[in-house]
């Protein structure tokens, strides 16, 4: 077993185990009130479920994922880049009640994407068009009130 195969399996076993104590501790919530006809503990359970077997399938494949273009040393721009991304997805929690989710979810998704060398004004229409779709599909589709923030004169 090499190095990079160790940490990979390693690295997917605390996450495991992450995953097992978050389903056990979202397991026993329950809420007082649900507008959901399966409750508010639903959805986080599937991603714990679906993620806890990509990762058991990491910890028990045969063989390790190796790639010589994914080992990329972490180096001064990398870590830049993850640094912008966490400040970038704080900007969108901080700006999700004032702006709204569709204007929050293009500006953040506008700059992400500039980060990673998208063209601006492509990053923009994305952006914007996925901040309007998401929005549809979470507040009409699924049935998830979004905040409208400063569109809150829209009729959507």
């Amino acid at each position: 077993m090499t190095r990079s195969n160790l940490y990979q399996r390693l690295f997917a076993g605390l996450w495991l185990l992450t995953c097992v104590g978050l389903a056990v501790a979202g397991w026993r919530y329950q809420a007082p009130f649900s507008y959901e006809p399966v409750g508010p503990r639903a959805y986080p359970l599937l991603c714990l479920a679906l993620m806890g077997a990509g990762l058991a399938w990491l910890i028990a494949r045969p063989t390790p994922i190796r790639h010589a273009e994914d080992e990329q040393p972490l180096g001064g721009a990398v870590l830049l880049k993850v640094l912008a991304c966490i400040a970038l997805l704080l900007v969108f929690a901080g700006l999700f009640e004032t702006l709204g989710f569709i204007l929050s979810a293009a500006l953040v998704g506008s700059c992400m994407a500039i980060l990673y060398g998208a063209r601006p004004i492509p990053a923009v229409v994305t952006a914007s068009l996925l901040g309007i779709g998401l929005y549809w599909l979470f507040d009409r589709a699924l049935d998830v009130p979004l905040p409208l923030g400063v569109l809150d004169f829209l009729p959507l």
